[in-house]
């Protein structure tokens, strides 16, 4: 059976070793880019090959067009998953250890492997916390993966673009979910992005909602419940997510299918890209 949303730190470490699977650590920090690999470099889950958010995962910053975290062209994350290891009957685990909600980087590169058609990828539910408190096994060792051919597939319906959240924002059908912290979506507290505020019409929808006190996501039950608040019976193609760069979003995303709620949709370029055009709304 594969793991398509969550996956525990005991069932992740009854696969270390197994050919057909392969660990993802995508840990970094905003303050400091290259912490993340550091980190990596120092102790990680044995076998585990390291994503950078910046240099992997996402295409360098267009200055007044693009938002923080452009996704990069198909081509290049081929080329990265097919040296990570990945391809078809893969299982991919992807960890890191963001403060308050861990899961919240790696999230991003399982969307995107879901973008690309392959739903066999899953987030180590707590992260690299869970893992270490737990005493399991970590390594310095970084080994060389054995390359397989990545074929992509891509998914077009679960990319919201700026224009669509133009026209979903007015439709009733739709709703536009802000999983900034409820402080950014009011527009107070705004140290990331030139422009304070939050696209009009956009309900607050703070990712880090998703996890309890333990640090690990909400039960099924919960998440459902939450959902269910934000999101009344509106289908998964009917809603999108966005925060400030299309990075912490995919974590909400993660919760909603984990919810059973299937694959809604990622307004990637996010605020930071909604604001580099003046003409955009904004609301406070």
């Amino acid at each position: 059976m594969a793991f398509s949303t969550l996956i525990s730190s005991s069932e992740s470490f009854d696969h270390l070793g197994d050919p057909g699977w392969v660990i993802v650590d995508c840990r970094f920090s905003l303050a400091d880019p290259e912490q993340g690999k550091r980190h990596y470099l120092q102790s990680h889950i044995p076998g585990a090959v390291y994503a950078h958010l910046d240099d992997d995962l996402c295409a360098p910053v267009v200055t007044g067009v693009t938002g923080r975290h452009p996704l990069p062209k198909i081509e290049k994350l081929v080329h990265h998953f097919s040296s990570w290891g990945i391809g078809s009957g893969v299982q991919v685990v992807v960890y890191d250890d963001w403060p308050g909600a861990s899961g919240a980087i790696a999230a991003r590169l399982w969307w995107t492997l879901k973008w690309l058609g392959h739903d066999a990828v899953a987030v180590l539910d707590g992260g690299w916390e869970r893992w270490i408190s737990e005493k399991l096994p970590v390594t310095d060792r970084t080994d060389t993966c054995k390359s397989r051919e990545f074929y992509p597939y891509p998914r077009l319906e679960l990319i919201a673009t700026s224009d669509d959240v133009e026209v979903m924002r007015r439709d009733p059908k739709y709703l536009i979910l802000d999983s900034r912290g409820a402080d950014r979506y009011r527009g107070q507290n705004e140290t990331i992005d030139p422009v304070a505020g939050h696209i009009p019409g956009a309900v607050s929808a703070p990712y880090t909602e998703n996890v309890g006190s333990d640090g690990l996501f909400l039960s099924e039950e919960e998440l459902n419940k939450r959902f269910d608040g934000l999101l009344g019976d509106r289908q998964a193609e009917h809603v999108v997510f966005y925060c400030g760069s299309g990075v912490t979003a995919a974590f909400n995303l993660v919760a909603h299918a984990h919810a059973g709620r299937g694959l809604a949709r990622l307004y990637v370029g996010s605020w930071s890209e909604w604001i580099t055009d003046p003409t955009r709304p904004v609301a406070r």
